[in-house]
C-alpha cells in the first residue's frame, strides 16, 4: 500500500502555480494546473539539476527556468531537449479540501 503525507490544504494553492513542498524527505514541486487539477514531480530537472518549483506553469507542463525544457505534469515527460529523460511523477489525493502526496513514482521513474 502506498503511504500518502499531508502536505497542506488544496486552497492554499492557487491555480497556475507551483509550491515546493517536502514529502518523506524528497522535495517535490506540487502543482496547481490550468486543469484544475494537482501534480506532483520530482523538485529537479533531469537535465541540468535545478529546482523545477521555480519555473512556470503553462497548461498541464511545468518549465525548467534554466534552459526552458517543459515536463508533462500527468507523465514526467520532457516535451523537447535540452531535457531527454523524464522527471519522477508522484500521485496526489484532495481528502477533505487538504492534498496528500506519495513519494512513491506513478511513472515509474526513481528519483
Amino acid at each position: 500500500m502506498t503511504a500518502f503525507e499531508n502536505v497542506g490544504p488544496a486552497a492554499g494553492i492557487a491555480k497556475g502555480t507551483v509550491l515546493r513542498v517536502e514529502v518523506s524527505g524528497v522535495e517535490v514541486a506540487l502543482v496547481h494546473a490550468d486543469d484544475d487539477n494537482f501534480y506532483a514531480v520530482r523538485d529537479e530537472c533531469s537535465h541540468a539539476s535545478v529546482a523545477l518549483s521555480e519555473g512556470e506553469v503553462d497548461g498541464c507542463t511545468l518549465e525548467c527556468w534554466l534552459h526552458g525544457s517543459r515536463f508533462d505534469l500527468r507523465t514526467g515527460e520532457p516535451s523537447g531537449p535540452p531535457a531527454i529523460d523524464p522527471v519522477a511523477v508522484y500521485p496526489v489525493e484532495i481528502r477533505d479540501g487538504d492534498i496528500y502526496v506519495s513519494t512513491n513514482p506513478s511513472n515509474g521513474v526513481e528519483p
